[in-house]
């Protein structure tokens, strides 16, 4: 037994003292081969940087890299120029407040509103797009005028459609509110002015549609409580009873077809 235990101990003796070998020889192999490749990229030269500043060979134009600058700006601000500055705003709250009068709060799901509401915009805005295409961008590819001559023919269409669906009330009203002297015709108006008092406008005239909308389906659903209050049902909710009419009365005056062409004329 003891000379078991003893050949046990020494055996586990050489075998710690293997482990502690190939330990060590993993430790000293990658050291050696990151020495050796410190060595080769020494002998190598180093890359030499500079950073300067060269005077632009027309000053009226731009670097690339303010043109990237520039570029990822406007991406970034695309949502709130689509928006603010188009007719989406418009065609965007009518079709939400005919979802809530019929009340299917669900259906047309989200998705679909602002798709159609997307695709309207880009009909009604194409004549302005297609303007400051010709005017001001294809001038601009072909090296005919600088971005600021571009940007400044490009907003003209803009304005004009701004302009003609603005009141006068509105834009009196950031006119005095900005303490700005009354310009001498709605083309003197800053740009800064005319947004907010275009996007106010559209608010109105949104409101003003959606409650035309609200009234036929708000008389359906009164004409249906009365009836269920005069039969004693009063546990039933009237908006479950008033929903098939109100959808059967809209589709059989097929009520996409007015909706979608009233707000497509509404900006002629």
């Amino acid at each position: 037994m003891k000379r078991n235990r003893f050949a046990k101990q020494v055996f586990n003796k050489d075998w710690t003292k293997k482990n502690a070998l190939r330990c060590i020889l993993w430790v000293l192999i990658p050291i050696g081969l990151i020495l050796l490749a410190g060595s080769a990229w020494g002998q190598m030269p180093a890359p030499l940087l500079s950073i300067g500043v060269d005077q632009e060979a027309d000053p009226g134009r731009m670097t690339v890299v303010m043109q990237l600058f520039l570029l990822m700006t406007v991406l970034s601000l695309a949502p709130s120029i689509l928006i603010m500055l188009t007719s989406f705003t418009r065609i965007a709250i009518v079709f939400s407040l005919l979802r809530q009068a019929m009340g299917t709060n669900q259906l047309p799901p989200n998705q679909v509103v602002i798709g159609l509401s997307l695709f309207l915009t880009f009909y009604v805005m194409a004549p302005v797009w297609q303007q400051v295409n010709e005017e001001a961008l294809q001038p601009l590819l072909a090296k005919e005028i600088s971005q600021t001559q571009a940007l400044e023919k490009a907003l003209v269409p803009i304005r004009k459609f701004m302009i003609s669906q603005t009141r006068e009330k509105d834009l009196a009203l950031l006119v005095n509110v900005a303490k700005l002297q009354r310009p001498a015709n709605v083309g003197e108006v800053p740009t800064t002015v005319l947004i907010p008092s275009f996007i106010i406008s559209e608010l109105k005239t949104a409101f003003q549609i959606g409650f035309m909308l609200y009234v036929p389906f708000l008389i359906i659903d009164m004409v249906v409580a009365s009836v269920l209050l005069s039969m004693g049902m009063m546990m039933l909710p009237p908006i479950m009873v008033s929903l098939p009419f109100k959808l059967m009365i809209f589709v059989l005056a097929d009520g996409w077809y007015l909706i979608a062409g009233s707000l497509v004329k509404s900006f002629a």
